[in-house]
């Protein structure tokens, strides 16, 4: 029987997620905007097979307390549909993935910039569609706070229709380019949307050829059940945050059961766990290595975050001392939970907790290329993803770990590829190109 084949994508944000990460020793302060340390990340992914660079995305910079923010290197970062663009050139296989909102931006610049990106990379392009609820993003957009999260889902499943109707909108035989009769396309082959619905209206066609893949590859990370509901109607690609096998599970069964209730093939979407990876040559090394980075993240931004995460001003307790008993609130009662988890199973002391929180707190990897081989193993065959996505702790060095360690240990247990499958993202993943909603091929 054939092992299952692990999806790897790379969580770039567009370098690492850890707040830290820019102060290890050794790494690249600068890494977050310097396009020659971005590409040459890029091309060792690519070299290591892995199916998609990701670039997550943030629409404003006032987002947490003054004294946290001076402290992140995210405050500012490329564009990434003028970054990934840059990247296709200097890539041949590699998916490429970026965030773009529903929330503030318009369905026709949306199409049509993704639409540019599929063509530019020759099929290797993927939306990462989300909803933007940062009040103070929505204060760039002039909004004086965000849109009510029933608002943000329902417009975002009428953009989502919107834009793929938009990139429907010719035929893929339309440009007939008949040099003798002087026909560049044929006019019953173009489709003009025409949409009017509660929160878009939009008359189209797309100035611009249907993608390679059809569609760019969609992809998803919805945890609130609106949003899980859009992830299994829409997306082809889920990340999502279980911190263990379990919760993974639970996740995982729910959105390839709506994906089926909803007429879809549950096969046809990867659910990819984020997965902070941290390899030493022995599992002391990768503990060493991960308490480094977290102490590194300074304590006035970390205990903003734990405060957040707890519902309560942290900034009281002792720092080395054992989290106090903290009475439950109405406003954080999960991230409370997960704080308090945290901490009685690691015996963490309140200023490693804010190490944790202010860094990254969600699910880790942290050991040697086999324990975390093992670890990834038994997520994918006790169906609890389909593939992780890879967190660098720091760089350059945390993802070569991950490329020259991690991956050639899942490659001999026959896990991951060792040769691109195909040309495009969707032919990588074994994700079909999907059929045009106005026109047959004829």
């Amino acid at each position: 029987m054939k092992k299952k084949q692990l999806c790897l994508g790379a969580f770039m944000r567009p370098v690492s997620i850890h707040t830290a990460a820019w102060r290890f020793p050794g790494g690249s302060p600068d890494a977050n905007f310097s396009l020659k340390t971005i590409v040459s990340l890029a091309k060792k992914l690519e070299a290591a097979k892995f199916d998609a660079f990701f670039m997550a995305d943030h629409l404003a910079v006032l987002n947490m307390p003054m004294d946290a923010l001076k402290r992140s290197a995210t405050v500012t970062s490329f564009d990434p549909l003028t970054l990934l663009p840059a990247i296709a050139m200097v890539t041949n296989r590699l998916g490429l993935i970026a965030t773009a909102s529903t929330t503030f931006e318009s369905p026709y610049l949306i199409a049509r910039r993704f639409a540019s990106l599929d063509h530019i990379s020759d099929g290797r392009a993927g939306w990462n569609i989300v909803t933007t609820s940062n009040p103070d993003a929505a204060k760039n957009f002039g909004m004086d706070d965000q849109m009510p999260h029933a608002q943000r889902y329902a417009r975002a499943r009428e953009f989502f229709d919107v834009v793929t109707g938009l990139w429907d909108s010719w035929a893929d035989d339309a440009f007939v380019r008949d040099v003798e009769k002087g026909i560049f396309f044929d006019p019953d082959r173009l489709h003009i949307l025409d949409h009017e619905g509660e929160y878009l209206k939009v008359r189209g066609p797309l100035n611009i050829a249907r993608p390679i893949q059809g569609w760019p590859l969609i992809v998803q990370a919805g945890a609130s059940d609106a949003g899980r509901q859009l992830a299994a109607e829409t997306a082809e690609m889920v990340f999502s945050s279980a911190r263990n096998i379990p919760d993974a599970q639970e996740y995982f069964q729910d959105i390839k059961s709506r994906a089926e209730n909803a007429g879809r093939n549950p096969d046809h979407l990867k659910i990819l766990p984020g997965a902070l990876v941290i390899v030493g040559e022995t599992e002391s090394e990768a503990r060493e290595k991960r308490d480094l980075l977290d102490s590194l993240v300074h304590y006035d931004s970390g205990i903003a975050s734990l405060s957040i995460a707890l519902g309560h001003d942290a900034s009281k307790f002792d720092p080395d001392a054992p989290l106090p008993n903290v009475p439950e609130t109405e406003a954080s009662k999960s991230g409370q939970a997960r704080v308090k988890s945290l901490a009685q199973a690691e015996n963490l002391t309140v200023r490693q907790l804010a190490g944790r929180f202010g860094g990254y707190a969600g699910n880790a990897f942290v050991g040697t290329p086999k324990s975390i081989a093992d670890e990834m193993e038994a997520w994918i065959d006790e169906d609890a993803s389909d593939g992780f996505n890879i967190m660098m702790p720091y760089l350059p060095m945390g993802l070569d770990d991950v490329c020259e360690k991690v991956v050639p240990e899942l490659q001999r247990r026959g896990r991951f590829r060792t040769e691109y499958s195909g040309r495009t993202l969707r032919e990588n993943l074994g994700v079909p190109r999907p059929k045009n909603k106005f026109f047959q091929t004829q």
